[in-house]
């Protein structure tokens, strides 16, 4: 395992991280066994993976839960475990109970990295199912977590999808803010463009998901056999997918053509395409920390074989080049999710 250390936090942490969205089960990603989360975690801790993040909106709170489960049985001195609380429910006095609850269900005293999942937005809260006039102040709620990190149940506090505006806004009311955990995948780009390099350059560590984005670059399956559910991103045709809110039609063939020469570029070095497009991510600088899914061993083991390849430039270059076109096409906008006009990151 590689370990970096997290900007200015002081902590450590594996270059890969285990994504625990699917833990608990759910409709998104179907049953999940806590068996098989016990046997991943073990699995993942043995090969030297410390770093564990949830989400108290994932599956309910299961997933939290489920994880807890999972890691009663290792040193948690060990871990770095993070969670996140739905902007819906960062009003002042809602969060120290959301955090008490995140902290029942993952059985633990503290929380290593607690991270507001996405900005306090009215659009970011219509999402979450809450009413517009329920928006909290983000300058209360970072003052609120700030006191959690005091109290001691918090060791650092964090963002996920925070664009350029909410960041610098939650940076002026905390100076401490650590890490912020976004999207990013050679067929999502979006980041390098401002958000990428502004927390290499103000000391903000970067946890990357969706590094396979949903499957897509797993080499497992085609386009057509994702699911309606992984099909909603801007990368595929609206009218093709009722569960889609963007009204983009016109990137999809990019998208297949990019993913072809992908295919095209892992054959021709003798690297699978999911440990190319890992490896791609967690290379890039100031990326801290790529999160994998893994739904038993045997998976995480095929992508901690990532680490044992070292990419040239040449290759690296290569793979720029081959997805520049979809990131052009894709555009600047860092929510995959909606039309440009209403990213939830700004």
């Amino acid at each position: 395992m590689v370990y970096r250390a997290c900007a200015r936090t002081g902590l450590t942490v594996s270059a890969l991280a285990l994504g625990c969205w699917s833990f608990g089960g759910g409709e998104y990603w179907g049953e999940q066994k806590q068996s098989s989360v016990n046997d991943t975690v073990r699995a993942a801790f043995d090969h030297g993976v410390t770093c564990f993040d949830t989400a108290e909106a994932y599956n309910e709170g299961r997933s939290e839960e489920s994880l807890g489960t999972a890691i009663r049985s290792l040193p948690i001195h060990r871990l770095v475990v993070g969670t996140k609380i739905s902007p819906s429910n960062t009003h002042a006095d809602m969060i120290e109970a959301h955090l008490d609850a995140s902290l029942r269900r993952l059985k633990t005293d503290y929380i290593d990295f607690y991270l507001v999942h996405w900005p306090i937005t009215p659009r970011s809260i219509r999402h979450f199912g809450a009413s517009v006039a329920e928006c909290a102040s983000a300058e209360k709620a970072f003052e609120v977590l700030a006191s959690m990190r005091e109290k001691g149940k918090v060791r650092h506090v964090g963002v996920s999808n925070f664009g350029m505006r909410p960041l610098t806004e939650a940076i002026s009311i905390d100076e401490h803010i650590a890490v912020n955990e976004l999207p990013y995948s050679l067929v999502s780009r979006a980041i390098e463009n401002e958000i990428l390099p502004h927390c290499a350059e103000v000391g903000i560590g970067v946890f990357c998901y969706m590094p396979l984005q949903q499957g897509l670059l797993a080499g497992r399956c085609s386009l057509a056999e994702l699911p309606n559910v992984r099909r909603r991103t801007r990368h595929f045709d609206r009218r093709r997918n009722p569960l889609a809110r963007h009204t983009r039609e016109d990137v999809e063939q990019t998208l297949w053509a990019t993913v072809q020469r992908l295919q095209h570029i892992a054959e021709d070095v003798g690297i699978p395409l999911h440990n190319l497009a890992l490896n791609w991510v967690y290379g890039k600088p100031g990326v801290t920390s790529v999160l994998v899914g893994a739904r038993n061993p045997e998976q995480l083991e095929a992508n901690l074989q990532t680490l044992e390849y070292v990419l040239p430039s040449e290759l690296v270059d290569r793979l720029d080049e081959a997805t520049a076109a979809l990131k052009h096409d894709l555009g600047p906008s860092a929510d995959y999710y909606e039309d440009a006009g209403n990213d939830r990151t700004l």
